[in-house]
């Protein structure tokens, strides 16, 4: 299949720039949020646990807060993403238009990723200003990024197709994913838990991506770097028969 670089460009430029409109919300707001995490964890819980496996508390949650802040907002701007056309009514003029759904897909799921991998690194840079960070395997750590920013993306992608209302695009990523990665071992090590609970957290997908993140930080993690990959391609595929189904049925785009 041929891609219309040129389409894929529009779209993507204009998602861009939206972010730039909102930078109170898409940058300075993280920030924030990151500083007072390190204040009130760091300081507050930092000088209780003073490390965890020969790692600083204060170097050992930034893994997790990165991983919180880009799963939240790859899942926002996806969402948001494709839905404000669907409610103004333009995504009719998008699927009459010569544009296929794979470059449909591509520019507005590549628009989120690209705003959180920013919005990650913006966080990691604050961090180092509060923690000495030093990343073992940089390489590692940059796949995650797209790995996870990418996934993740196309899941906000689908909730943006699926929700019928502004409330309903954040019922997932505050109900469910949120809780999810706090209990996810973002702040903490599942090895930490009783032996029930650490199975019970097993069943938190969101553990892998966390625990292979933070191996590629610190090299060493809290379930096997090979299946923290796994689980990871497992929800990318799932994500990508989820939009292959939606434009092959149209669901919610031809009502």
């Amino acid at each position: 299949m041929i891609v219309n670089h040129r389409a894929v460009g529009a779209i993507y430029r204009f998602e861009m720039a939206r972010a730039w409109r909102t930078v109170m919300q898409s940058v300075i707001s993280p920030v924030i949020s990151t500083s007072l995490y390190f204040v009130v964890f760091g300081a507050a819980i930092g000088s209780r646990i003073q490390s965890i496996e020969g790692v600083t508390y204060g170097a050992y949650i930034v893994p997790g807060l990165i991983m919180l802040t880009l799963l939240t907002q790859s899942i926002s701007n996806a969402s948001f993403g494709i839905y404000f056309p669907r409610f103004a009514g333009t995504i009719f003029e998008l699927l009459s238009a010569p544009v296929s759904f794979l470059e449909i897909v591509v520019a507005y799921v590549g628009a989120a990723a690209t705003k959180s991998i920013l919005i990650g690194l913006i966080m990691l840079a604050t961090a180092s200003l509060f923690v000495p960070l030093h990343i073992e395997h940089p390489v590692w750590m940059i796949a995650f990024l797209l790995l996870t920013a990418i996934t993740f993306s196309l899941f906000g992608f689908i909730i943006g197709i699926w929700a019928d209302g502004f409330e309903k695009l954040q019922l997932v990523p505050l109900l469910i994913v949120t809780p999810l990665t706090f209990l996810g071992g973002a702040f903490y090590s599942i090895d930490m838990l009783p032996p029930f609970w650490r199975g019970v957290s097993l069943f938190n997908p969101v553990v892998y991506l966390v625990s292979g993140f933070r191996w590629s930080f610190f090299g060493q993690s809290d379930v096997s770097i090979g299946v923290s990959l796994a689980m990871t391609a497992l929800f990318l595929a799932l994500c990508l028969t989820g939009v292959w189904w939606i434009f092959k049925t149209g669901y919610r785009l031809k009502a």
